[in-house]
């Protein structure tokens, strides 16, 4: 399914772009994107933060996803900038979880370092240098509608520090609308559901 690359590259490229990425609360738990919006991730994106990054090792930016929201049959590219406190090396991971609706498809724990030299990063990631990412994937015309739910956590080789955790909520309608996380995009404008 071309769409879960969608929402795994989103979600990896925020955090690769950052130099990593991905879960940070608890893998599997039901974390839900806040509705209040205080966790976003700043940019043109429906990310946000699984909870409060103060205590993360990547600083992220900006990540910016065009179009946005995403359209059926178009080719989505995501931008992303961040920062990291400390390096990443070989063993750092990412436990990536999908949820359509609330059937889970994916639970999967991918290595970071692997992940990352897909957009030609390679590890150890440095800390102190901002890096910056870029990546596009083809979108499907037929995209399954309904409501699914990313959270990405990405951890450092010891399994304790956080490099970072994403969430993003995604319902396709069909005939190609697209919701995120209870707002209906409309001409760039948010509109309540």
């Amino acid at each position: 399914m071309k769409f879960l690359a969608l929402a795994t590259t989103a979600l990896l490229s925020s955090t690769v772009a950052a130099r990593s990425s991905i879960f940070g609360a608890s893998v599997g738990g039901d974390i839900t994107p806040n509705v209040d919006g205080s966790l976003s991730v700043p940019g043109d994106n429906p990310l946000q933060h699984c909870q409060d990054p103060k205590d993360d090792i990547l600083t992220i930016e900006n990540v910016d996803i065009s179009p946005n929201p995403p359209k059926a049959g178009e080719t989505l590219k995501v931008t992303a900038k961040g920062i990291l406190s400390q390096n990443v090396t070989d063993g750092a991971k990412i436990h990536l979880s999908v949820k359509y609706g609330l059937i889970t498809i994916i639970r999967q724990t991918a290595d970071l370092c692997d992940t990352v030299s897909k957009v030609d990063l390679t590890c150890p990631l440095r800390k102190d240098k901002e890096t910056s990412l870029s990546k596009e994937v083809d979108l499907p015309k037929e995209i399954p509608p309904g409501k699914y739910t990313v959270v990405a956590d990405v951890v450092a080789a010891d399994e304790k520090t956080k490099i970072t955790c994403l969430t993003a909520a995604v319902e396709f309608k069909r005939g190609g609308g697209v919701v995120f996380g209870g707002f209906q995009k409309e001409g760039g404008n948010k509109v309540g559901l």
